[in-house]
């Protein structure tokens, strides 16, 4: 039988994988360079051209370009108009700005537990979660596959709740063969490095309402406008401009847009090639007894961020930790996503405790994700193919 490397076996791979990785090519480089030549670096045309072909991506009428995903986070859920003694519920299996951005309003975040096969949020739990304080729910599609949109949206309209939808994971998804974007009351998104497509840094809100996407505009830019008609002292001094509201600098840069645009070009080819990394894992995967694969709803045409393998819970004679630092040794990086939230010593600080989602609990015990992302090969997909099976082998006849 061949041995894991971290036994004294020869590792599948001499040069390591990462779970993660953007792809940039010459022709995103050299629109950053033209950028960077221009007259503008902040502030500029490339804002509205980026949000002009976001909304055209995503079928919004309107969307707001940011400085990070987390700051989309955050204005939406004060255009959600979220203030103390709100209460928001989210999903634990997420990064923690998708709660965090209910505490920057004060309100509190509550959280539902996950469907075991999706491991996206389970609408019954959000139903069982909800009380009269209850404003909004952040839905997150998690990996990348659309939350259960039509349910959670009646659920939301019977209780008169705001919809955002995290998509930090789902730029080019559909969801009943409509973009991801134009579906929920406001949507968010994130474009770090190891998206589907990425502006170095960078997040934007889509929504389809004018009043939120006026609230989402002035939020994002200090509050401050040069729109006459939101003045309560309007001026013709062509230099006036005025803060009629509370704000923050969220904008982003013009070379990053300009990044962000030529990638949008590639995200039809970047979905694509994930979509085909996806099945190859899956056909693998879904013939070994001791792994679980996610499920996908039908609703759900997905652009994966993420590829989660999971250990079934005694079938290995080993520990996700020992299964995870073996598959490095092979030269496999993985990562796991994500810790639930409430388990953060921060959140734990606030009074939050184990056992509340205990379906996102068992899964934080047993899972890892793999390497994703357009630049991997088909001889780097069978590396990880390869190396995954050679663990369960092992550690199924130790």
């Amino acid at each position: 039988m061949e041995q894991p490397a971290i036994k004294g076996g020869t590792p599948v791979r001499s040069t390591p994988l990462s779970y993660g990785r953007q792809f940039i090519d010459d022709e995103d480089i050299q629109a950053v360079v033209d950028t960077l030549k221009s007259d503008y670096l902040t502030c500029g045309p490339r804002i509205t051209q980026l949000e002009q072909k976001l909304c055209a991506v995503t079928g919004a009428r309107y969307c707001v370009a940011v400085s990070n995903g987390t700051a989309a986070l955050h204005i939406a859920a004060l255009a959600a108009g979220l203030k103390p003694g709100d209460e928001v519920i989210t999903t634990p299996i997420t990064f923690a700005a998708s709660a965090n951005c209910a505490l920057y309003c004060g309100a509190k975040p509550v959280f539902a537990d996950i469907n075991p096969h999706t491991y996206n949020i389970d609408p019954s739990s959000i139903r069982a979660h909800i009380t009269p304080r209850t404003k909004a729910v952040v839905a997150v599609d998690f990996t990348g596959q659309a939350v259960e949109l039509d349910e959670i949206r009646t659920i939301c309209r019977e209780h008169h709740l705001t919809l955002i939808e995290d998509a930090a994971h789902s730029i080019g998804t559909r969801y009943k063969g409509q973009p991801v974007g134009s579906l929920a009351d406001m949507t968010t998104f994130s474009f770090h490095p190891v998206k589907t497509v990425t502006a170095g840094e960078g997040g934007a809100v889509t929504t389809n309402s004018k009043e939120l996407y006026d609230k989402l505009v002035l939020l994002h830019a200090h509050g401050i406008t040069r729109n006459r008609s939101q003045m309560v002292h309007p001026s013709d001094d062509p230099w006036y401009n005025e803060q009629v509201h509370y704000g923050f600098n969220y904008r982003m840069t013009e070379f990053q847009a300009a990044l962000l645009i030529s990638q949008l070009d590639k995200l039809e080819l970047f979905s694509a090639r994930r979509r085909e990394i996806v099945a190859k894992y899956d056909a693998a995967f879904s013939e070994i007894p001791q792994l679980q694969v996610q499920q996908e709803i039908p609703e759900s045409d997905t652009t994966r961020h993420l590829y989660i393998l999971r250990l079934r819970s005694g079938m290995l004679s080993c520990t996700r930790r020992e299964f995870f630092d073996a598959l490095g040794a092979e030269g496999i990086r993985s990562q796991v996503h994500y810790l639930p939230v409430y388990w953060h010593s921060y959140y734990e600080s606030l009074g939050y405790e184990k056992g509340l989602c205990p379906q996102a609990e068992q899964y934080y015990q047993e899972v890892m994700s793999l390497p994703l992302y357009y630049g991997l090969t088909d001889r780097d997909v069978e590396d990880v193919i390869h190396a995954v099976k050679k663990l369960v082998a092992y550690y199924t006849q130790l």
